[in-house]
């Protein structure tokens, strides 16, 4: 498995714009706080997370090749589940649907990246003091943040977690990030 600091270079080495640097930060941290809550290898989920998008800058303008070249890339470098969560986490395109804890987790957690990064951009302490229960709100404002799939963020469930109990795991790991990715 490729180390975070390698994975990390490898992701800049692609020119991603640096809002995708910022989310792939998030996503390594909400990753590595899930897998910890499920008992899983936060190194593993992280390091995953953070590679997720690998491929987007080259991918953006096809989005069925979105998670496959990505996976491509990586073939030798990460575990095979690491790749299928990488290639699941664009089911809609790919057409190779998320299976597992592993997978429900990606999708989720790259998702939440967006909602939390918009909901803290509009408040005046940012990451500081974010509650669950502004974001279950923020949820159900489909002019909010509108590009963020509420269904992927629910996908949650598939964790045995509901939505409070994920945001609760969710914000302590994006505000330990914040100052890095332009919300602190």
């Amino acid at each position: 498995m490729l180390p975070r600091d390698e994975a990390l270079e490898l992701v800049k080495s692609q020119n991603p714009e640096p809002h995708l640097v910022n989310h792939a930060i998030q996503t390594e941290a909400i990753m590595r706080a899930l897998a910890l809550k499920l008992g899983h290898d936060p190194e593993l989920w992280g390091v995953t997370g953070l590679l997720h998008d690998l491929d987007y800058p080259q991918t953006k303008d096809n989005p069925a090749r979105h998670g496959l070249d990505a996976a491509d890339m990586l073939k030798g470098k990460m575990p095979e589940d690491a790749l299928q969560a990488i290639v699941a986490h664009n089911e809609e395109h790919t057409q190779v649907a998320a299976a597992n804890q592993f997978d429900y987790a990606l999708r989720a957690a790259e998702s939440a990246t967006g909602l939390i990064s918009a909901a803290a951009l509009v408040r005046p302490t940012r990451m500081e003091g974010m509650k669950p229960k502004s974001l279950k709100k923020k949820m159900k404002d489909k002019s909010f943040a509108a590009s963020v799939s509420r269904e992927r963020i629910r996908e949650c469930e598939k964790l045995d977690m509901d939505l409070g109990e994920f945001f609760l795991t969710a914000i302590p790991a994006m505000a330990e990030v914040a100052s890095e990715t332009g919300l602190g």
